[in-house]
């Protein structure tokens, strides 16, 4: 049998569907009024090759950074946050949000491009920065003050050694800008970084990122893209619903191939290693049973598929995705899991592993369509944008507290060898062996819907798309 187990990347350097038709009327007017009312000059005014490294910036800078045309600046910048940020909020996530440009940020405007119908080239343009200005209503930003929850359940250390890992009551956070860090789908030193010089203790008010609720609409289908690293999920309807950076297997030990199916859901599964099964991990030649949390082996959320010991689930170090590489299973952002988990249907939705050289936009049949006049319905469709992000519910009007990590793993549950079928089983955690044990399934509290995609539903004609800037070919 095949395990996916977990390995990292030594290198320390940062970072590394076309839509179907109906989902490229959805989204492609989100900036339109945008693209009337303003000009963007053809070049940029301060050249990327010019651009400083890791220069101090502000929240509210974040909030007044301008696009004035080019790619992103190199380093990081207050436009690079501001625009993983509004990505972000769109359901294309880039993954941690850290400010800086890189392979992750790339990929994710690609897939943002592939889900406009614009052509891919993971470049920042006129196009992608005004349909992402339908996300910046509210502000980017908020005001958190650190609590007293917030400071508890915090462990000193992580160790690598699992022996020592199987000790522990739980595998969870070390610090409360990690913990804040995923709460707000920061990197936990970007939070430093905005806050220069304020403590990490309750009682502390920082600047945050201030990330949409999550998505609600449930997903049918989910394509992994091994070549781009993205993990894009659709509805019945075929319109994408949330796309994903990921680590998705190695040379070495690839992830499958084919279809599959998901078959149930974990939340803060615990983790069984089983060297005569698996790996050797050390000296440990002894199974041992790891306790949950969001920096255990499968972060805070386990997936589990038809395939057997393979799984989509989280990750303790989400700031690595593209750094690290795994046994063949899928690895997110333990908040890009979460949100999936919510999405999925056990027993339904599928799971397609693409073929080298198949692209996400292969199997959905859409990609950059021609460009259509503006008409009457661009008033129509402005309005429906603007008050769609007005009425979208935010974080910081009802931001729930961290997911509570259980201290005592719950009794092992059995799976059978193949999944699927009508009454999905319980699912074992088969990251890194074969025999791991899971909590059952929690229950999943409910998520709004999407006041966005809702108004802007039905606002265009199929097939409009976005037309070219004055000037443009």
């Amino acid at each position: 049998m095949e395990f996916c187990r977990e390995t990292h990347d030594a290198g320390e350097t940062r970072s590394p569907e076309t839509l179907m038709p109906r989902r490229l009327a959805l989204s492609t007017f989100f900036g339109l009024s945008l693209l009337a009312a303003s000009a963007i000059p053809a070049a940029a005014q301060t050249s990327a090759a010019t651009q400083d490294r890791d220069v101090p910036f502000t929240a509210e800078q974040m909030e007044l950074a301008a696009y004035d045309g080019g790619d992103l600046p190199r380093g990081r910048s207050a436009l690079t946050a501001k625009v993983q940020l509004l990505l972000d909020r769109s359901g294309t996530s880039p993954g941690v949000i850290d400010g800086y440009k890189g392979a992750m940020s790339e990929s994710a405007i690609r897939a943002f491009e592939r889900r406009v119908g614009l052509p891919e080239d993971g470049l920042m343009d006129p196009h992608v920065w005004n349909l992402l200005q339908s996300y910046s209503e509210i502000p980017l930003t908020q005001t958190y003050t650190i609590t007293q929850e917030d400071a508890e359940g915090l462990v000193d250390d992580i160790p690598s050694d699992f022996a020592e890992k199987a000790k522990m009551s739980t595998q969870g956070y070390t610090s409360i800008a990690e913990k804040l860090g995923e709460r707000f789908h920061m990197d936990e030193k970007f939070i430093s970084f905005l806050n220069p010089g304020v403590p990490m203790v309750p009682g502390s008010t920082i600047k945050v990122a201030n990330p949409a609720a999550n998505m609600s609409k449930k997903v049918a289908r989910i394509f992994i893209d091994k070549a781009t690293r993205r993990v894009a999920a659709y509805d019945e309807a075929g319109r994408m619903i949330v796309d994903y950076p990921a680590t998705i297997g190695s040379d070495a030990t690839p992830s499958p191939s084919g279809k599959h199916r998901v078959t149930s859901v974990a939340i803060n599964p615990n983790y069984t290693y089983n060297p005569s099964k698996n790996f050797k991990q050390g000296n440990n030649d002894k199974a041992l049973i790891i306790p949950p949390g969001p920096n255990g082996p499968v972060g805070s959320v386990w997936i589990d598929l038809s395939k057997p010991t393979y799984g989509i689930h989280g990750t303790p170090t989400p700031s690595q995705l593209f750094r690290n590489q795994s046994r063949g299973c899928v690895r997110l952002t333990n908040w890009d899991a979460q949100e999936l988990a919510r999405l999925v249907i056990p027993g339904v939705t599928t799971v397609e592993f693409l073929d080298p050289g198949v692209t996400i936009a292969d199997v959905t049949g859409a990609g950059a369509q021609p460009a259509a006049t503006r008409d009457a319905m661009l008033e129509t469709a402005s309005a429906a944008a603007a008050e769609a992000v007005t009425q979208t519910n935010t974080v910081s009007d009802t931001l729930p507290a961290p997911a509570t990590v259980t201290t005592k793993p719950a009794a092992p549950l059995s799976l059978p060898e193949t999944g699927g079928g009508a009454t999905p089983a319980p699912p074992k955690v088969y990251e890194n062996t074969s025999e791991e044990t899971a909590d059952a399934a929690a229950s999943l509290a409910p998520q709004r819907g999407d006041p966005l995609s809702h108004a802007l539903s039905g606002a265009l004609p199929d097939a409009f798309v976005v037309p070219p800037l004055e000037g443009e070919n």
